[in-house]
Order: C-alpha cells, then structure tokens, then sequence
C-alpha cells in the first residue's frame, strides 16, 4: 500500500503566509499588528525556497498593493456614504476624506504582508508548489 501525503489546502497557505513552495514554512517574521516588526524571511526555514528570486522581486508588490488599497479606498467611500445617510455636501468632504485615510493608515500593514503573498502564491511563475516538500 502506498503512502498518501496529505497535501496543504493552497487557500490556507495564502491565509496563512506559509511558503508556496511547500506551504509548511513562514514568510514573515513578527506580527501584522504589534510591537515585533514584520519582515519577510530571506528564504524559507523548510524548503530553503527564497523569496526574493531575483534583486528588486517585491517592487512589483507595490502594484498589488495599490490594487488592494485602491479596491479598500472605495469600498471606505461606499461604507461612509451610506453610513451618513447619502450626505455629500461640501462639509461632509472632511468625513469622507477622514474615513479613506485612517482606513487605508489601518489597512497598510495588512495590504503590506498580503500583497507580498498574492505575489508569491499566484503572480510568480517560477515558484511551483511541491508536495514533496508538504510534509510536517
């Protein structure tokens, strides 16, 4: 009888930060939110995966980033029209202006840790999942 490796959900991965490569390791150090600063690990404690794979590899997150902010922003606007019952004089600008820019000053660390995962899980041709390495 053959032994089956019980491979890892790739929605739990992205959930998660674990590795694409093999879903078991972390791709961050420290907390999203907390007092430990949040750092991408050079490569994976597992598999030995790295994560940057080639000099200046994140800079295309800033593009998912912006993506995520930008679908974040307007949702916000959404969320406090229909909070102030449809105000959209001039007075109510500050509101709207206040709700977009604590919201997003909330959300960058979040956007920070999860665009780097998208582009590492989904937007990265050169990384493939390897159920070899899917092993506890």
């Amino acid at each position: 009888m053959g032994h089956s490796i019980k491979k890892t959900p790739k929605l739990y991965a992205l959930l998660t930060g674990k590795c694409p490569h093999c879903r078991r390791g972390e791709i961050f150090t420290g907390s999203i939110y907390g007092f430990n600063v949040q750092r991408t690990n050079y490569k994976c404690a597992h598999c030995g995966q790295r994560f940057e794979i080639e000099p200046g590899y994140f800079y295309a997150a800033m593009y998912v980033s912006y993506a995520m902010n930008m679908v974040e922003m307007i949702t916000m606007g959404f969320a406090a029209y229909y909070l102030s019952n449809g105000r959209l004089d001039f007075d109510s600008l500050w509101l709207y202006v206040g709700v977009i820019f604590l919201g997003s000053l909330f959300l960058s660390p979040l956007n920070y840790r999860y665009s780097r995962i998208i582009l590492l899980h989904l937007l990265s041709p050169k990384i493939k999942y390897n159920a070899n390495f899917d092993k506890p």
